[in-house]
C-alpha cells in the first residue's frame, strides 16, 4: 500500500507542475488567438501566423461547441482556457482523492475490523452526500435525466421523500437536500462515535 501511496504522491506532484506549465502556455496561446480573432493584431504578423498555424487547429473542437451554442468565435480562446483550467484541476483532485483514500484505507486496515467498519461507514455517508450534491447540480444544470442524474436520484430519493413530506413548503425552493446533508452529517457522527 505504501508503494501505491508514493506513486500517487509522485503523480500528484507531476500533475501540479505540468498543470502550471500547461496553464501558462494555454493563457499565452489564448491571448494570441483572441488578439488575432478580434483583429487587434494583423493576421499576417508573426503572432497572427503562429495563431493560424498552431493555435487555431487546437481550438477547432472548442470552436465548434461555442458556435453551436450561439457564441462568437472571439469567445473561444477564453473558453478553451477555462476548459484547461477545470480539466487540470479535476485531474489533480481525482489523484488527491485516490491518494487520501489509499491512506485512509491503509490506516483502517491496520486497526482491524473496527477500523474497516469505520471506513465503510465513512465511505457510505460520503457517497450519499456526494449523490446529494450531484442531484442538486444536475437539477440546476438540466441533467436530471442523464445517467448520473438518475443514479443520484435513486441513491437519495429514499430519504428525501420523507423529508419533503415533513418540511413546510418554502415557495419553489426544495430545502430537503440541504436538510438531508446536515442530517447525514449528524447521523454519521453518531454512528462513528458508536463504533
Amino acid at each position: 500500500m505504501d508503494t501505491i501511496i508514493s506513486i500517487l504522491d509522485a503523480t500528484r506532484q507531476i500533475l501540479r507542475t505540468a498543470y502550471v506549465i500547461i496553464l501558462a502556455v494555454t493563457a499565452v496561446a489564448a491571448l494570441i488567438a483572441w488578439l488575432a480573432r478580434s483583429r487587434r493584431i494583423s493576421p499576417f504578423s508573426p503572432f497572427g501566423r503562429v495563431s493560424r498555424r498552431f493555435i487555431e487547429p487546437a481550438l477547432a473542437p472548442v470552436d465548434r461547441i461555442i458556435l453551436r451554442a450561439g457564441g462568437t468565435g472571439t469567445a473561444t480562446p477564453l473558453w478553451s482556457f477555462v476548459l484547461v483550467l477545470f480539466l487540470g484541476a479535476a485531474a489533480i483532485f481525482v489523484v488527491t482523492v485516490l491518494r487520501d483514500g489509499a491512506i485512509t484505507f491503509s490506516h483502517a486496515t491496520s486497526r482491524g475490523a473496527g477500523g474497516i467498519a469505520r471506513l465503510v461507514v465513512a465511505w457510505t455517508f460520503g457517497a450519499l452526500q456526494l449523490a446529494l450534491l450531484v442531484r442538486v447540480l444536475t437539477s440546476w444544470l438540466g441533467g436530471t435525466h442523464s445517467a448520473v442524474g438518475r443514479l443520484a436520484a435513486r441513491m437519495t430519493e429514499w430519504f428525501l421523500t420523507p423529508l419533503r413530506n415533513v418540511l413546510p413548503p418554502f415557495g419553489n425552493i426544495d430545502l430537503s437536500p440541504l436538510v438531508a446533508w446536515f442530517l447525514l452529517s449528524i447521523i454519521q457522527g453518531i454512528v462513528m462515535r458508536a463504533l
